[in-house]
């Protein structure tokens, strides 16, 4: 940074005098490739439902998926995250429904693998979605097991790679599995199948609609995930996180939530240089579209919250705006 600059011979307004002049040196662009789209999916669901928690956000039966996606596509939307509303009756304290290789992500996976090869799949792992108790890993003792529920993630992995996900996305935080999973992909012949980690996922209160979405917030009840999901107060730790799961075989890592972890966003690319990912979580799309509705907020904020994670070193950016931002994009 050259500080010797002064005023007059230096006006910094000059490069901000027309849109012409600010487009050319626009530092950041934001662009479809850089947006992913979760999805719900939900069992026995035909057609959608909206979620009331997340103005604009729907839940998919099966039946209802190829034409969602052959709307993103059009669209240029290219990559898209599958989470699971599984039938409550398939819960179990295991999670044992996460590892059928007929459960309802992997049919999902394949449906929309036959509508369009192009499309990049991510398929979360975690056991939350699938237990009674509404955690990420396997209960003893009411102490989430980490060693006990890595052997289930991993055949969840495999059972999704099976599948024809392309992305695996452990986010479960439990200690080790990347390396676990790592090696039961190069094992099994999924050498191609890239790992996605959560690798800072924060213990934040953020998530509250997502776990509406998907059905566990009534399973977890008042419990905490502060066992194994990191402690909000904490940076150096993520960097510690980050560097293990690269260590063990990551591809991608992943900061959730985002907007107000962008200095985790920025430390972790400047220090890895890494392919990294930022979740604009549940919460966060919920209090803009809240504060948009009641026109405390204009509705470029989405798009201005977008590019503060490019700004901040964020390679693509899971959102739940990604389908209605690219139709603005595309104007």
């Amino acid at each position: 940074m050259n500080y010797k600059r002064k005023f007059p011979s230096t006006r910094l307004r000059r490069l901000r005098s027309s849109a012409f002049i600010r487009d050319i040196v626009r530092e950041n662009i934001l662009t479809g490739d850089d947006l992913i789209q979760p999805i719900f999916i939900k069992e026995g669901l035909s057609g959608t439902e909206p979620i009331d928690q997340m103005p604009g956000i729907f839940r998919f039966g099966l039946d209802s998926i190829e034409k969602e996606i052959e709307e993103l596509l059009k669209l240029g939307i290219k990559s898209v995250a599958l989470f699971p509303v599984i039938d409550p009756d398939k819960k179990d304290a295991e999670g044992s429904e996460s590892i059928n290789q007929n459960n309802l992500i992997c049919n999902a996976i394949k449906k929309i693998k036959s509508t369009s090869s192009d499309l990049i799949v991510i398929s979360d792992v975690a056991l939350d979605p699938y237990t009674t108790h509404g955690h990420d890993g396997i209960l003893v003792n009411n102490y989430v097991d980490n060693d006990k529920t890595l052997d289930q993630l991993v055949n969840q992995s495999l059972a999704l790679a099976n599948s024809g996900a392309d992305i695996i996305a452990p986010s479960d935080m439990m200690d080790g599995r990347i390396k676990l999973i790592r090696e039961a992909l190069e094992k099994n012949d999924f050498k191609n199948t890239i790992l996605l980690s959560y690798a800072a996922k924060y213990n934040s209160k953020f998530y509250g609609p997502f776990r509406s979405a998907v059905g566990s917030s009534s399973n977890l009840g008042k419990a905490s995930k502060a066992q194994y999901q990191m402690d909000v107060a904490n940076s150096d730790e993520a960097l510690n996180e980050v560097a293990l799961d690269i260590n063990e075989g990551a591809d991608i890592v992943m900061v959730k939530p985002g907007m107000p972890y962008l200095d985790i966003i920025s430390k972790v690319k400047e220090t890895f240089n890494v392919p990294t990912f930022a979740y604009q979580v549940s919460g966060e799309y919920s209090m803009l579209k809240a504060a948009i509705q009641e026109e405390w907020l204009e509705s470029e904020a989405i798009t201005e919250s977008l590019m503060c994670f490019k700004r901040a070193g964020a390679d693509a950016v899971l959102t739940y705006a990604a389908k209605e931002i690219i139709k603005e994009l595309n104007k």
